[in-house]
């Protein structure tokens, strides 16, 4: 059924109404916002869109609903949690605006983008809600859905013909898709387009520093937030090709008949990405299976080359990572990031470079389990975002952070300030996923740790500084000689250059698969 039928644009007779360049759509009233969900930024990627860049979706009579969240991407059933969990399907690109004041102008305007190692996530996540956020800080929230997993981060375009074209990056496309959408219609609902601040976590961070290095995304956007940004997971072609090649053969596709992708149910694709992804830790270990790739056309270039060039876009950035990131990988056993000295041993291995085989002897206590963890964590999180931010700030104004709080309950698991842990700080909302974070025996700490961590978030998307008026400490700018970095914590401080040791050890030449 397509968007445009009439059993698609029934809408609630009650609540308020906003005004798209594709038709109208009517929110929720719920007090503090006005939510507006699920409404269509591209066109259904289905049949022969499948793997083609988003194309405009078809526009609608009368009122569409959008008191509901539209359906997610493709992705693992067992990822999908909550009591009444979302419908999945490909025709998943769409977005919900969280909006204080619908009759509003010029509000500031902050787009979330999700994480979930490019394979998992949606913008549906009870997390995400943008409520809590918009009404605090007087600001628009857009949350999107975009395509991940094989439909939106695998390269097939080596096995295109003229007869079977496809395109690479799927997802950055998507995303890049929805931000032009922002910058066409936000001021429908109070936001102004010049304003517009992206931020995201983990893969969604991952997609903002990749979108920061292209230049077709120039203009979207005038402030970007990256939280435990895997900077450094974009590979060449080459790369990209192979994972490609591991796929098709899960699916028992030959190269010369690419064209019949198309074709396959949906879960076919999907359980065979999730096995690529299981898979990958053996075949090419230290990567990720689906990820963004130097395709010499959206992304001209390695992000971190970029960013160390001076090619990156000039905007404002604030960008940081959690002491333990590790540590949720290894409690889920999750295939995306190493945790074991064995499997650590053999992505220094995999890299193939002489002076990465010198840095895990360095971390003290290695080969201990503790220290694997801490030089997984660097690897794929705390380095890369070093280099990022060491490199941005000789041409935009830089932030860096640490988050190091950990509730008391995570502290009896033996848990620190793992992957994630942030979350319900930035956002004000209760974790769907307790080991997100936890703030029993710790509530009014953790209270004011997110009044914090809000207040310099929606600072820096109102003025593009993180520090509000009663900023206690004032944040100073990262550079590469001081390094000053918030450690966020149940007192902020600022510290110079923290884990200088280490980071040291590392240098300044990135160390990373390509």
């Amino acid at each position: 059924m397509s968007r445009s039928e009439p059993e698609t644009n029934l809408a609630r007779r009650d609540g308020p109404v906003a005004v798209t360049e594709y038709g109208r759509v009517r929110g929720v009233d719920s007090g503090p916002v006005v939510a507006f969900k699920g409404i269509p930024y591209a066109a259904a990627p289905v049949g022969e869109l499948r793997w083609r860049a988003p194309r405009p979706p078809e526009p609608w009579d009368g009122e569409r609903d959008a008191s509901r969240f539209g359906p997610i991407a493709p992705q693992p059933s067992a990822a999908i949690s909550g009591n009444q969990p979302p419908k999945v399907s490909e025709d998943c690109l769409s977005v919900n605006v969280y909006t204080p004041h619908l009759g509003a102008a010029g509000l500031p305007v902050m787009v979330w983008i999700h994480g979930g190692a490019y394979y998992l996530g949606s913008s549906a996540d009870p997390m995400f809600d943008g409520s809590a956020l918009a009404g605090r800080g007087d600001v628009v929230v857009v949350t999107m859905n975009y395509r991940i997993g094989a439909l939106g981060y695998l390269d097939f375009t080596g096995f295109a013909t003229a007869d079977e074209p496809f395109e690479s990056n799927i997802g950055q496309r998507d995303q890049q898709a929805a931000l032009e959408w922002v910058q066409r219609n936000i001021a429908a609902f109070g936001g102004d387009p010049q304003k517009v601040t992206v931020f995201g976590e983990s893969a969604g961070a991952g997609a903002i520093t990749t979108l920061m290095t292209t230049p077709s995304a120039a203009g979207l956007f005038r402030g970007a937030i990256a939280e435990s940004a895997p900077a450094g997971s974009v590979y060449s072609k080459e790369r990209a090709q192979g994972f490609a090649e591991q796929f098709l053969a899960l699916v028992d596709v030959r190269p010369s008949e690419i064209g019949r992708l198309r074709s396959l149910p949906v879960d076919t694709l999907t359980s065979a990405c999730e096995r690529l992804v299981q898979n990958n830790p053996l075949s090419s270990p230290g990567t990720i299976a689906v990820a963004p790739v130097v395709d010499g056309e959206l992304v001209p270039e390695y992000p971190l080359d970029a960013f160390q060039a001076g090619r990156a876009l000039p905007v404002p950035f604030v960008i940081g990572t959690n002491r333990n990131e590790a540590q949720l990988f290894k409690l889920m056993r999750s295939p995306v990031l190493p945790t074991t000295v064995r499997s650590i041993q053999a992505m220094v291995d995999n890299l193939g470079l002489p002076e990465a085989q010198a840095i895990p002897p360095s971390y003290l206590g290695y080969p201990s389990r503790a220290a694997a963890l801490h030089v997984s964590t660097d690897a794929a999180f705390r380095m890369p975002s070093i280099w990022a931010a060491a490199a941005q700030s000789r041409h935009a104004p830089t932030w860096m952070y640490e988050f190091d709080y950990v509730p008391p309950v995570l502290k009896v698991l033996g848990l620190g300030a793992v992957h994630g842990s942030e979350l319900p700080y930035v956002w004000g909302n209760k974790p769907g996923n307790p080991l997100a974070a936890v703030p029993l025996g710790g509530a009014k700490r953790a209270a004011k740790i997110a009044e914090r961590m809000q207040n310099r978030w929606l600072q820096f998307a109102r003025t593009l500084d993180p520090n509000p008026p009663d900023a206690d400490p004032i944040w100073p700018r990262y550079d590469a000689q001081n390094r000053s970095t918030l450690m966020i914590n149940t007192v902020d401080r600022v510290v110079d250059d923290p884990g200088r040791q280490q980071r040291r050890v590392w240098g300044d030449e990135i160390i990373a698969f390509r």
